[in-house]
């Protein structure tokens, strides 16, 4: 586009200039004229941001300078493209209109050897370079009518090629919005069927899970009973003992139980319970609170703690240090019920966090010595939140049939 409307800005204005000598004052206004020409076409470039600023401009351009018109129409395609505004379409259109008039006649009334139109409608081998004066086909009504007629014809394409280009954009457009209501719709189902599936399970996990940790509480707490009726023995008061403690964790379980049913049936709510907290973050309170509670089911455990400076321990990475603990001991109480289970734990900036535990193996039911153990969901869980944060986890058996949890996490996530 560019160097097509410099070209014929450049050809009507030196066939405009055969009619003044080369010493005149229209002869020189004909080289300024020219030197505006060459980079005339380059005011195109700007269409994209500025299309009224440009258009306007070549209107001008071609009414003031000998130019031809094509930078204008060219102008006004870009506007019409791009701008859907009906006052100024019609603006625009019949000031397109006066400028290509303007610049078609203005070439049609020139003398027959300085105008564009006079070369079309001359006599083959007459005029131009053939060194004969220019012999006319037509009278110069015709050749008048004739540019003002292809003049109406040229705004009318130009207007015609801009608002089809508008129109394509439009639909394309149309089909962009419509493939992106399709996509949301999509994405509506899915998470429509997502919930349905979560509800579904709260309803399933309330029915059998939340219903058995309530048999087990109420169980537990008639067992304490029966045995405050045995009598006042170290026997019976340690059987109720046993009793309460069950009694209190199956409670604490099925509160547990029931906030998981409530995240499953309120996401929104779920993301704000799974952000870490006081009670699920590696903190020294949330730590010895674990640890009693796995001594107190009776389960032996050794511990070797060297946590540093915690207060500054990424969130992210403090929920799955607590996360990682937590799974271990529940890992070694499930497989090795009543074996003693050891845990070493270390946090400090420059380590960042190590975690270890290990406990022997139940003589049934084990594996060879060496072989990777999978023990349900609860480990590889554990080794993928670990991956996620950056960190690492191996877990498996030794050649002593030791089962070991070996996690690391960096300092920040």
């Amino acid at each position: 586009m560019v160097p097509s409307a410099s070209f014929m800005c450049l050809a009507q204005t030196s066939f405009f200039a055969q009619q003044f000598d080369k010493d005149s004052a229209g002869f020189m206004l004909m080289v300024l004229c020219t030197l505006v020409a060459l980079p005339s076409g380059l005011l195109l470039s700007a269409r994209r941001n500025h299309p009224e600023l440009t258009f306007w401009i070549a209107c001008a351009m071609v009414v003031v300078f000998p130019f031809d018109s094509l930078i204008a129409l060219m102008a006004l395609t870009s506007l019409l493209a791009r701008r859907a505004d009906r006052t100024l379409t019609i603006r625009a259109v019949a000031a397109a209109t006066i400028a290509t008039l303007v610049s078609q006649i203005r070439d049609a009334l020139q003398p027959a050897d300085a105008s564009l139109w006079h070369t079309v409608f001359a006599k083959p081998h007459t005029g131009g370079d053939s060194g004969r004066p220019p012999v006319m086909m037509v009278e110069e009504p015709t050749v008048v009518v004739t540019a003002a007629i292809a003049s109406l014809v040229f705004v009318a394409g130009a207007t015609l090629i801009g608002l089809h280009i508008r129109s394509r954009a439009r639909l394309r457009t149309a089909n962009a919005l419509a493939d992106a209501a399709k996509s949301k719709a999509a994405t509506l189902a899915s998470d429509l069927n997502n919930q349905q599936l979560a509800d579904a399970i709260a309803a399933e996990a309330h029915d059998t899970l939340a219903h058995s940790l309530s048999l087990m509480a109420l169980n537990a707490a008639a067992l304490k009973a029966e045995a405050e009726r045995l009598g006042d023995s170290p026997e019976a008061r340690s059987l109720a003992a046993k009793a309460e403690d069950i009694r209190r964790q199956s409670a604490g379980a099925l509160d547990e139980a029931h906030a998981i049913i409530d995240m499953l049936r309120d996401p929104v709510q779920a993301w704000e319970q799974l952000a870490p907290s006081d009670d699920t973050s590696l903190t020294r309170e949330s730590l010895d609170a674990l640890i009693a509670d796995v001594r107190g089911s009776g389960t032996t455990l050794n511990t070797w703690i060297d946590i540093r400076q915690l207060s500054g321990l990424d969130e992210a990475i403090g929920k799955v240090a607590y996360r990682a603990i937590q799974e271990g001991l529940t890992n070694a109480r499930r497989h090795a019920p009543g074996a003693p289970a050891s845990l070493e734990a270390s946090a400090a900036p420059q380590t960042g966090v190590h975690i270890h535990l290990s406990n022997p193996m139940p003589e049934h039911g084990g594996r060879e010595p060496g072989a990777q153990a999978t023990h349900g969901a609860g480990l590889p869980g554990l080794a993928a939140r670990v991956d996620a944060v950056g960190g690492r986890c191996w877990y498996g058996v030794d050649d002593r049939r030791l089962f070991h949890v070996d996690v690391w996490l960096p300092w920040r996530g």
